[in-house]
């Protein structure tokens, strides 16, 4: 933990019974405004009973909160002239394809080389932004599509969409099973009880709902196309493994490898080369936060995956 974070622990009074702990945090934590409470419970920095808190929850009365507040850091983040791959860019947004690889933010052990060092180098005045103006986030080896403020009413305005849904993100994923349609998976998520840096389904986490359905079919693999109804750490990968077909590379929720028949030794080191979840954000829409008009980018296939499907195809064929 960072010694410059900051915990609350404070009792929900009993007369605030029946009305939304945000609204009421907010009131009773003055240094934090309802935009920042809302970054913490979706971060999960916020408990009630020691247990992660919804955004919308009631409250009861007499309830145990806490409240871990990490630092506001990009001022202190430094700029690096790192290039971006610029999808889209005017007064209000930048979308970016983030290559897979590159953190998100910088955190513990990792101060400098991530997406907000470049956003900060492209566009300094990001530093008078919470998270410079990213308001989303992709795992370090997760390719695609994200979108980063440039002002603070495109910042509140984009956090709202995502709160409420408007925002549609899609993404490509290679799984192991040959699938045979698709479906849904409606599972919450959580911290695992023993390992705090996965998440895992269970009954007393966040609710999370993932969407798939099948783009390409191969014997022991299948290419699918989700849209994340909800946005928690990890959730494609922790629903596709939930349901037995984890992600082709994934280091953590992958489980044993599942190879193609067939492979000559040229193919092998290609595949057992592959060390990332085969995971990639395609497809992005929203509203602007300027004009209102819905916009929508895509992204194609980076290379490392593309030659996963070239072999599977080779092979099918």
């Amino acid at each position: 933990m960072s010694s410059d974070t900051t915990e609350i622990t404070l009792i929900l009074p009993e007369e605030r019974a029946g009305e939304r702990l945000d609204l009421v945090l907010a009131e009773l934590v003055a240094e934090l405004s309802r935009s920042r409470i809302q970054e913490l419970l979706g971060a999960e920095e916020i408990l009630v009973d020691e247990r992660p808190a919804r955004p919308s929850q009631r409250i009861q009365g007499g309830e145990t909160v806490h409240l871990r507040l990490p630092p506001r850091e990009p001022e202190h983040w430094r700029a690096e002239p790192i290039p971006l791959r610029i999808v889209h860019e005017d007064e209000e947004i930048l979308v970016i394809d983030k290559p897979a690889g590159m953190l998100t933010h910088p955190g513990a052990g990792h101060p400098g080389g991530t997406l907000a060092n470049a956003v900060l180098a492209h566009y300094p005045a990001s530093k008078h932004l919470p998270r410079a103006g990213i308001v989303h986030r992709l795992d370090k080896d997760t390719s695609g599509l994200l979108v980063v403020a440039k002002t603070e009413h495109a910042r509140q305005d984009l956090t709202e969409q995502l709160a409420e849904r408007s925002m549609h993100r899609e993404y490509l994923a290679l799984v192991l099973g040959a699938m045979t349609g698709g479906g849904k998976v409606e599972a919450p998520i959580g911290r695992h009880p023993q390992d705090r840096l996965r998440m895992t389904v269970r009954d007393d986490g966040r609710p999370a709902r993932t969407d798939y359905r099948l783009a390409e079919r191969f014997p022991r693999h299948t290419l699918l196309r989700l849209r994340l109804a909800t946005g928690r750490t990890h959730q494609i990968r922790v629903h596709m493994r939930h349901i037995g077909h984890p992600l082709v590379g994934d280091p953590v929720y992958g489980g044993r490898a599942v190879l193609p028949a067939g492979l000559d030794s040229e193919a092998m080191t290609l595949w057992r080369g592959f060390h990332r979840q085969a995971l990639h954000a395609w497809r992005l829409e929203l509203e602007h936060p300027g004009n209102g008009e819905l916009c929508a980018w895509e992204s194609p296939l980076p290379a490392d995956m593309e030659a996963l499907l070239t072999l599977l195809r080779r092979r099918a064929s």
